[in-house]
């Protein structure tokens, strides 16, 4: 998959660009909803023999738009999203520059400069894609503005169990704890980045030794608590637990939220090495004991629960 990214107004030439099927969207998560509307363009570009695209936007709109946004967190942080879509068999990437310039163009301008003007012979989107200043262009009126230059499919709302799969939808889960219903929307486990850090070794003393892992700070992570996870490292997938959190039996003053993972029967040195961590199962509250030994006992139950969950 070849990546461009983009800035208003670019300098790409049509003659250099090939005819192109291009899925437009943010599509951060990529989860049911949003791969519907790829594979579509995916699978329309083959039978089309063209090109397949997704363009997408960076930042978040809200970042731009809202006065009081100076930093979102994502579902799919941008590098998530591009190993994502190299795997859904995506040709090409066109990540388009969210800014004020960006979104002050009119609709018209908006689509002659960037699907006009990428050569795209077919546009898929979601029903409730908007483009354009305000957003006063839309798939109900993408017709006016195609200049009879691409043909478009919009895609229906996908649900489950009558409910709408979204990106804010998945937000919500996230935030209660929810991932087991966040991952049947994402179509996969929640999966976040991070390099293993040197920690404090209190886990090690206590019989429980964990990997301190620096999360990418762009990632969303679900609300604080211990969970069950599986490690990805080296092509290997291991099972564990994460505590994600603030430690409050040992730095009761502690304010920056650490995820320290215990991944089952394995013991050797991670420091520096980059983890992948699926979230899989809210397991109980993040709580402060009064004594190690209470803390020791409820990380055995909580051991035995989670092996229970992945083995039985």
């Amino acid at each position: 998959m070849r990546t461009i990214e983009l800035t208003y107004p670019h300098s790409l030439l049509l003659d250099d660009l090939p005819e192109t099927v291009a899925a437009i969207g943010f599509f951060d998560g990529i989860h049911k909803g949003h791969q519907k509307v790829i594979k579509t363009a995916v699978s329309k570009a083959k039978e089309d023999n063209m090109e397949s695209a997704v363009i997408t936007f960076h930042p978040h709109p809200s970042v731009v738009l809202k006065k009081d946004t100076q930093h979102v967190k994502y579902i799919t942080p941008l590098r998530q999203k591009q190993e994502i879509l190299q795997k859904l068999d995506v040709d090409r990437l066109y990540i388009i520059t969210f800014n004020k310039e960006l979104s002050s163009l009119e609709p018209q301008q908006f689509i002659d400069h960037f699907i006009i003007g990428l050569k795209i012979k077919h546009l898929v989107a979601g029903f409730d894609f908007s483009y354009g200043h305000k957003g006063k262009g839309n798939m109900e009126v993408i017709k006016d503005h195609a200049r009879g230059s691409f043909e478009y499919t919009t895609i229906g709302k996908v649900e489950m169990d009558d409910v709408k799969i979204s990106s804010t939808k998945i937000r919500e889960f996230l935030q209660n704890g929810k991932v087991e219903q966040a991952n049947q929307f994402l179509g996969r486990a929640l999966t976040v980045h991070g390099i293993v850090v040197e920690g404090d070794k209190r886990g090690r003393k206590i019989g429980y030794p964990t990997a301190n892992i620096e999360v990418n700070p762009d990632a969303l992570l679900p609300k604080p608590g211990i969970y069950a996870v599986k490690v990805l490292y080296k092509n290997e997938v291991y099972e564990g637990m994460a505590s994600l959190g603030y430690n409050p039996t040992f730095t009761p003053e502690r304010n920056n939220l650490s995820a320290e993972v215990n991944i089952f029967d394995y013991n050797n040195d991670l420091y520096g090495e980059e983890l992948q961590v699926e979230w899989h199962r809210y397991i109980r509250d993040e709580v402060k004991f009064n004594s190690a030994e209470e803390l020791i006992d409820q990380i055995a139950d909580d051991e035995k629960r989670i092996r229970n969950y992945f083995y039985n």
